[in-house]
């Protein structure tokens, strides 16, 4: 586990994917390792803890150890509830384990976007649409693909966004579409791709970010909207 501090409140941490094999990496694939975030709401909201994606280290592991005893501290220093957000259906990761061990404690609840419930393994205690109304006043913005529907987490007070598998991180600042390959093989998953995917990352180029948390690669810390910019004009990560 790497956990990288992005500011007061907010970090983003890596993890190892239960189901990375080595022939899901390189050019087309993805990352072993997946970035999850760690957000404080602000202190005038009645939300507390909110976790985005959220994947626990290994069991018996100790990086499962630290996580868990630096989460209980900041779940038990907040003193307010545990919001659990999910960009999609892939990303349930940790969700269950981590709303059964403080539900009790502080109040824990998932979240979850509307297109995400026919592929839902986990329950979550409330399904929402990308405009309405979120747990520390984070905004959703909805994404017609690549490959399932997605929602990107605005956080406005950071000027941050939290991206799942919209965007790739590659390294000095930069990020790139998803490549091509990961939309379905049909007429209509490459038409979604060229049209409401590419167009719905156009859209999030417009939003005042300074921040970028992808789930995959690296992180961009300044000049987010100009990296979302360029994306949209180069080719897609892997086909460079």
């Amino acid at each position: 586990m790497k956990g990288e501090k992005i500011e007061s409140g907010l970090w983003r941490w890596t993890a190892p994917h239960p189901e990375w094999t080595p022939e899901k990496g390189g050019p087309g694939g993805w990352e072993r390792d997946v970035g999850c975030v760690y957000c404080e709401a602000p202190e005038s909201s009645s939300d507390g803890v909110l976790l985005i994606d959220p994947l626990a280290p290994p069991a018996g592991t100790a990086d499962a150890a630290a996580f868990w005893k630096a989460l209980d501290r900041d779940v038990s220093r907040s003193g307010r509830p545990v919001t659990i957000l999910l960009t999609g259906p892939y990303h349930q990761r940790s969700a269950s384990e981590i709303r059964e061990r403080y539900r009790r404690v502080a109040g824990a609840s998932i979240w979850a976007p509307e297109g995400a419930r026919p592929r839902l393994s986990v329950a979550p205690d409330r399904l929402f649409r990308s405009a309405d109304p979120l747990p520390g006043g984070l905004r959703g913005h909805a994404i017609p693909g690549p490959e399932i529907p997605e929602v990107a987490y605005e956080i406005p007070d950071r000027r941050a966004l939290v991206v799942a598998d919209a965007l790739i991180g590659a390294g000095g600042g930069r990020v790139r579409l998803a490549p091509r390959s990961w939309a379905e093989p049909t007429p209509e998953g490459r038409a979604r791709y060229a049209g409401p995917y590419v167009e719905s990352v156009r859209r999030l180029g417009d939003l005042s970010v300074e921040i970028l948390l992808v789930s995959h690669g690296e992180p961009v810390l300044r000049r987010g909207r100009a990296a979302i910019r360029e994306a949209i004009d180069s080719a897609p990560w892997g086909e460079e």
